[in-house]
């Protein structure tokens, strides 16, 4: 019986919804998250007549008759829609509003990509993520600085005072890059993406200029998912699911009454 196959692919499908679903609401305070959305796609049909096959002589058939084989998971896709931002007054932290993201060296030499700006300063004066990654272009501050004097700008440029000098001294510029296909990168944990070929390589710009976002400093971008959504989601996924495992209830009960019609 068809219909036993097809609800299963039914509730696979249900299942990896509500997995997606769940681990959006999970990070729902990661700062720069960023929602993740399942497409499916309808399987291969059983074509048992194919619309316009002749009839007669002089008409053809207006429909056919087909049977669809089910659902399965055509892409999971992250949509970087802006998140909002917070005010969070440490030196470290900025946020991209617009376009782009921070590039990251990782420990083993690879670049990475992130809109997670919680910027740390580590013991020689570089920005580095939580995970101790470094910032790239790297950002040294001087030794000696003043912290409450560390300024970002919307356009990147890093300038901080130092002891005995009333003017402040540029010190670095914050870059950002961008994607023609941001979609296709592929996330590793750790608030980073990856480039791939699917996403295009890198491309450069200082914020605010050319379509860049611009970077506000002592602000975090937080993540844009929506609880309310994801919850109204989870509830059609999980009524979903209770109806293909119905259809397969209602499946085995037809062959349960078919396997009982010899002793009958």
């Amino acid at each position: 019986m068809r219909s036993l196959w097809t609800a299963a692919t039914g509730m696979h499908g249900q299942q990896f919804n509500i997995d997606t679903i769940s681990n959006n609401l999970s990070n729902v305070n990661t700062n720069g998250y960023k929602q993740v959305r399942a497409d499916f796609e309808d399987l291969i049909y059983l074509n048992s007549r194919i619309a316009g096959t002749p009839a007669t002589e002089r008409t053809v058939t207006p429909t056919g008759i087909q049977v669809g084989h089910g659902v399965r998971v055509g892409a999971s896709q992250r949509l970087f829609g802006q998140g909002s931002l917070k005010q969070t007054d440490a030196i470290g932290d900025m946020a991209v509003m617009g376009e782009g993201f921070f590039r990251i060296l990782r420990a083993d030499g690879t670049m990475a990509y992130t809109r997670d700006g919680s910027f740390k300063i580590d013991s020689q004066g570089q920005f580095v993520t939580s995970g101790g990654y470094r910032l790239m272009p790297e950002v040294v501050l001087p030794e000696g600085f003043i912290p409450d004097s560390l300024n970002v700008s919307q356009q990147g440029r890093v300038t901080v005072k130092i002891p005995g000098s009333d003017e402040a001294v540029d010190v670095a510029q914050i870059d950002l890059y961008r994607f023609a296909n941001a979609a296709g990168l592929q996330a590793d944990g750790e608030n980073l993406f990856l480039e791939t070929g699917a996403s295009g390589t890198a491309q450069r710009g200082q914020p605010g200029r050319e379509g860049m976002g611009s970077l506000h400093h002592k602000f975090l971008e937080n993540s844009n998912v929506s609880v309310v959504k994801e919850m109204v989601g989870m509830i059609v996924a999980q009524r979903a699911y209770e109806l293909n495992s119905k259809a397969i209830q209602t499946s085995d009960s037809m062959l349960g009454i078919a396997n009982g019609l010899k002793r009958s």
